[in-house]
């Protein structure tokens, strides 16, 4: 009875309020960021809500209405997400491939080869100068004691590996 006599109290306004509210929100999903359009249409779920409501039962209600309408709307949306139907807007369709000239570290292969002295323990990991770079360096799992000569023989990204000579390679 109670569900009947809030659905009657219902008015074009509540109805255009939630429209509107809904909507918003909509356009905010497909624009970057939390901004003016997710905040109006939040204020206009929330005062379609209090244009709506006549006690706090029914309010109680309709909130709750509301809630169980955002939870179906999410699980749609999650479903869809899990079976890769998402909206082509939301996916960012563009790589950031070293092809197209974008790199997340520095190439540091130059320094292969190259010699330096430790400047602080490695075991194994440690710092190193390197032709007067100062560089985060690893070895391959020894001890490399501070001041000892180095050797870079492999560079992956931003791991550089080194070695430590030995005397007999010192003297060539």
């Amino acid at each position: 009875m109670e569900f009947i006599q809030l659905v009657s109290n219902i008015s074009v306004l509540s109805i255009v309020l939630f429209l509107l509210g809904i909507g918003l929100i909509i356009v905010e999903l497909h624009s970057p960021g939390f901004g003016a359009a997710g905040i109006a249409g939040l204020l206009c779920l929330i005062i379609c809500i209090f244009v709506t409501v006549q006690s706090v039962t029914q309010g109680i209600i309709l909130t709750g209405i509301f809630f169980v309408l955002l939870v179906i709307i999410f699980v749609i949306f999650f479903v869809l997400l899990s079976k890769g139907r998402v909206p082509k807007k939301l996916i960012l369709e563009e790589s950031t491939s070293a092809e197209l000239g974008f790199s997340g570290t520095e190439d540091m292969s130059f320094l292969l080869g190259k010699t330096g002295t430790v400047t602080s323990i490695c075991r194994p990991a440690g710092n190193a100068d390197i032709e007067g770079l100062k560089l985060d360096v690893v070895s391959r799992g020894e001890f490399i004691e501070k001041g000892a000569i180095v050797e870079v023989v492999e560079v992956e990204g931003s791991r550089i590996v080194v070695k430590e000579k030995t005397e007999n390679e010192k003297e060539i």
